[in-house]
């Protein structure tokens, strides 16, 4: 079989899987390939994802780790067996990796949270926003790739709708006063917002100026709770990179780092007031 060129997000988060399998266990490559009777190369290739693993060969190896989590297992050879494509693959070479994996990540989590301090979500985003947060890239995308982002960041949001899920939003009051695109369009974006705090799936909260301590994060962060909490991970975004952590000491820290953020966070109606408030103002 040639190797991936290009493995997925959830590929990739297999191979991580059994290489902590492998470490938790003590074991070396050479260890385990001997105990899987493979090449050793192999397990550093199914490890970095650029081979695919079978049911059997996942089942074989977290045996070879002594890995008692049947729920773990179990649920990365439901990934395992899901060879279907995400809608996203249609934009594969025409969009960053990183924006395909935005989608990925939240199609595949059973629940996420978002921290936004520039902007506002992305599957919340209005037609004219999101053109306009695109917009301000420097250097300047060329038409073609600003008309295709934005229409990618439209289809992100129809997904959620057609398939939604719990997802919680955690603002913070400076993205809800940032004019991208001028006052109409921020106008016209806080009154969607306010139609999507009424989603009986979709939680808005605002973080407002006045709190005594900032929560703790600078960056836009995303937490997509997986099958099991193990497959637990973060999405941290700059204007430079997007880094999807997955350590066990990682996710503790950003569990905490939202914790924190709940806990000075307006409740929804509270929430609500406040963009109103500001969408009065415009």
């Amino acid at each position: 079989m040639p190797p991936r060129l290009n493995p997925t997000l959830r590929q990739r988060r297999v191979g991580t899987e059994l290489r902590k399998m492998r470490e938790a266990a003590g074991l070396s490559t050479a260890n385990l390939s001997r105990a899987l009777g493979i090449d050793r190369t192999q397990v550093s290739q199914i490890e970095a994802a650029k081979v695919g693993v079978s049911p059997e060969r996942l089942r074989s190896f977290a045996a070879a780790c002594k890995c008692m989590n049947e729920p773990l297992i179990d649920a990365l050879e439901s990934i395992i067996q899901d060879r279907s494509k995400g809608w996203w693959e249609e934009y594969r070479g025409t969009v960053p990796d990183g924006i395909l994996e935005n989608a990925e990540l939240e199609k595949t989590s059973r629940e996420f949270m978002l921290w936004v301090l520039t902007h506002m979500p992305g599957v919340c985003q209005t037609l004219s926003y999101a053109a306009a947060v695109f917009g301000r890239v420097i250097p300047p995308l060329p038409r073609h790739e600003l008309e295709t982002r934005t229409a990618f960041r439209m289809q992100r949001k129809a997904d959620l709708r057609r398939d939604p899920k719990p997802v919680t939003f955690f603002i913070y009051e400076s993205v809800l006063r940032t004019r991208f695109g001028g006052a109409e369009i921020l106008r016209e974006q806080l009154a969607s917002l306010l139609d999507d705090s009424e989603l009986p799936w979709m939680t808005i909260r605002v973080v407002p100026f006045d709190i005594d301590t900032f929560p703790g994060a600078v960056e836009s962060l995303t937490y997509a709770f997986g099958a099991v909490p193990e497959l637990d991970t973060v999405e941290r975004e700059s204007s430079h990179s997007t880094e999807h952590l997955d350590a066990i000491s990682e996710l503790t820290s950003y569990r905490y780092i939202f914790d924190r953020i709940e806990s000075v966070a307006l409740n929804e109606t509270g929430s609500r007031d406040l963009i109103h408030k500001i969408a009065r103002t415009l």
